[in-house]
C-alpha cells in the first residue's frame, strides 16, 4: 500500500480562489500530461486530447461566457441558495497560470472500439479517467486544478476551433496556488455536505 497515494488522493481539491499567477515549469506540465495520457481506456482508443490555453485573450473571453452562465444558474435559485451561491467562487480561468481543455473524439480507434459495443459511453468514461489521473498528478506535484463547468460546449468548440466531431469535456484550471483547502469549499460555504461511505455501499442487491 502507498501511503503517498491515499495522501494525494486525500489532499485533491476542485481549487477556485487559491491559484497565483507563477508558470509552470514545462517539465512539470509534462509529467502532468504524460500521468494524464497514461490513464486506461476502453479498447486502448485513447480518445482524448488536450488543449493548452495559455494565450490571455482566449481566458477572458471564456471568463465572460463563465460569468453569464453563473448569472442563467443564479436566476434559477430561491432566496436562501442564492445567498449562498453569491459566495462561492466558481472558476480560476484568469488566476491560474494557464488552462487545459480535456477532449472525447468518439471516432477515435473506431468504428469497431473493442469493448464499446455495448456501452457506448465507455469512452466518454474514459476521458474522465484521463482528468482524474491529470488532477491526482497535479496535486502530487504541489499544483492546484479547477474543473470549470459553467459552460456551453459549441461555444467552446467556436472559440477553440475544435473539430465537429469531438467533444469538449472539461475545462481545467492549472496552477501553482497558495494552498489547498482542507474542507472542500461548497461544504465550508454551506452548499452541500459529503454523503458519508456506508450511504453509498450495497451488498449483492441495490
Amino acid at each position: 500500500m502507498s501511503a503517498d497515494l491515499y495522501d494525494v488522493i486525500r489532499r485533491r481539491r476542485d481549487v477556485r480562489a487559491e491559484f497565483t499567477d507563477v508558470p509552470i515549469p514545462d517539465e512539470v506540465l509534462n509529467r502532468v500530461l504524460e500521468a494524464a495520457h497514461a490513464a486506461p481506456s476502453v479498447g486502448l482508443s485513447q480518445p482524448w486530447d488536450f488543449v493548452i490555453v495559455r494565450d490571455p485573450a482566449v481566458r477572458r473571453v471564456f471568463h465572460r461566457h463563465v460569468q453569464r452562465e453563473r448569472a442563467v444558474f443564479a436566476a434559477t435559485l430561491g432566496p436562501a441558495a442564492s445567498q449562498v451561491f453569491q459566495r462561492i467562487k466558481i472558476e480560476g480561468v484568469l488566476e491560474a497560470a494557464l488552462s487545459i481543455v480535456v477532449t472525447y473524439d468518439p471516432g477515435r480507434a473506431g468504428p469497431a472500439v473493442l469493448g464499446r459495443h455495448a456501452i457506448a459511453d465507455a469512452g466518454l468514461y474514459s476521458v474522465c479517467l484521463a482528468v482524474q489521473n491529470l488532477w491526482l498528478a497535479a496535486t502530487a506535484e504541489n499544483l492546484g486544478v479547477g474543473w470549470v463547468s459553467f459552460y456551453r460546449e459549441p461555444f467552446l468548440r467556436r472559440l477553440l476551433g475544435i473539430p465537429e466531431r469531438v467533444r469538449p469535456v472539461a475545462w481545467l484550471c492549472l496552477g501553482p496556488v497558495t494552498h489547498l483547502q482542507t474542507t472542500p469549499d461548497l461544504e465550508r460555504h454551506g452548499w452541500r455536505h459529503r454523503r458519508p461511505l456506508h450511504a453509498a455501499i450495497h451488498h449483492d442487491h441495490w
